[in-house]
């Protein structure tokens, strides 16, 4: 009786969530799947654009192309830039916001007269797909409160798959069978609720993995708790500096130049932070994204990948593009297995960690979201009026004496 009864209040917290949440799920779900071959599909689509002739002349260094770019065409502030050890590759520039907060397109430059080569196609469709799935295009983006409602979503989520776990419970919970096969001989109610608890089994693990990093995105605190608890307590990041200034050590155990020694708006040249980087990295990476400095500062981040390495396998070295010196490094080598994962949230997030096979079935999982929407609203439909048919149901009445 007991246990009926849990049941039915489960039954019905798992209705309400499920349908004050069911679309903003579905939504989530339909643009993450859209999202996981982007990478692939944006190579494919810019292909022509991404190569340029290797010639014996040298690259131009990067405040040069950036320099002749701006000269050339009017482009804005440069907010960052990807360039490859391969000779025949072209490098990509991104764009920091406009006054009205639009952010331009990027382009593909040629890396040997800065020539520009084209605007990325598909970039703006996926960079609205992706608002779409981190911030729901509410205005104002990571800072506006689509990312509190998406991260409340994905909480929903979880208890979604909690408590349809427990309803789902069998009595012969050792049967394989009965766990893992929908009964597609049936109709009507019963299939629907066939298809909604079996495939909703299937995929149970898989949104479990998506629901528990998809929240360090959203919430600040539980990226602070996941750091916390994965990395090494005390740690300190290694510091290449061939002179470095005067540092302190932060709280995480990474050593940083004082701010003196870094004034506020002191000139910065990506020149000397790519050289800085070359003499650490040598000819070990493939390829480099170096990110600017949004305000005043001058310390440049460059995102290495090394040759061979998976995507989210990757170096991070913080330079002071002023004095042309490293503030940190983080090598991936370096790291344990707890702090790797906290540096491939995003593969584990969308299942590239474990290969395009990997990514391929996050991705099916993700599409299926409105299969449970669909199915747990007819569902719900069905026992409404089978509730009402039941109190509606004519009661007999006794004969005076029985």
């Amino acid at each position: 009786m007991i246990k009926s009864a849990v049941k039915s209040v489960l039954l019905e917290l798992h209705s309400i969530i499920g349908l004050l949440l069911s679309l903003v799920l579905a939504v989530i779900g339909i643009t993450g799947a859209i999202m996981s071959f982007e990478d692939e599909i944006q190579a494919s689509l810019n292909a022509a654009m991404t190569q340029v002739e290797a010639r014996a002349t040298l690259r131009l260094a990067p405040d040069e192309l950036v320099t002749r770019l701006q000269a050339e065409h009017g482009f804005g502030k440069v907010a960052g830039m990807t360039m490859s050890s391969d000779p025949a590759a072209a490098v990509r520039v991104r764009f920091a916001r406009s006054a009205d907060r639009a952010r331009p397109s990027s382009v593909y430059v040629d890396p040997y007269d800065a020539r520009l080569l084209g605007t990325p196609h598909g970039e703006e469709f996926f960079a609205t797909v992706r608002r779409l799935h981190r911030w729901l295009l509410i205005p104002g983006d990571g800072n506006s409160y689509g990312r509190q409602i998406t991260g409340i979503a994905v909480l929903g989520l979880v208890a979604l798959m909690i408590s349809g776990l427990v309803l789902r419970w069998p009595h012969r919970a050792t049967s394989i069978k009965l766990w893992l096969k929908p009964n597609l001989a049936l109709s009507g109610r019963g299939l629907h609720r066939s298809l909604h608890t079996v495939i909703g089994t299937w995929v149970l693990p898989i949104y479990l993995v998506m629901a528990l990093t998809g929240l360090w995105y959203s919430f600040d605190w539980y990226k602070s708790g996941a750091t916390w608890l994965l990395s090494r307590p005390g740690a300190a990041a290694a510091t290449m500096a061939r002179q470095p200034p005067r540092t302190t050590r932060t709280s995480d155990g990474r050593v940083s130049i004082k701010s003196e020694e870094r004034p506020e708006g002191a000139p910065i040249s990506l020149d000397r932070a790519w050289e800085a980087f070359l003499h650490a990295q040598g000819d070990r990476y493939a390829s480099a994204q170096l990110i600017l400095p949004q305000g005043a500062g001058t310390v440049v981040r460059i995102r290495s990948w090394p040759h061979g390495a998976a995507d989210g396998a990757r170096d991070e070295f913080r330079i002071d593009a002023a004095a042309g010196q490293i503030v940190t490094s983080e090598l991936y080598a370096d790291k344990t297995t707890r702090e790797r994962i906290l540096a491939r949230v995003l593969d584990i997030h969308r299942g590239s960690v474990l290969g395009w096979p990997g990514k391929l079935l996050f991705m099916l999982a993700a599409a299926m979201m409105p299969l449970f929407v669909v199915t747990g609203l007819l569902l719900y439909l069905s026992r409404r009026r089978h509730r009402r048919l039941v109190r509606a149901a004519p009661r007999p009445s006794l004969v005076p004496g029985e």
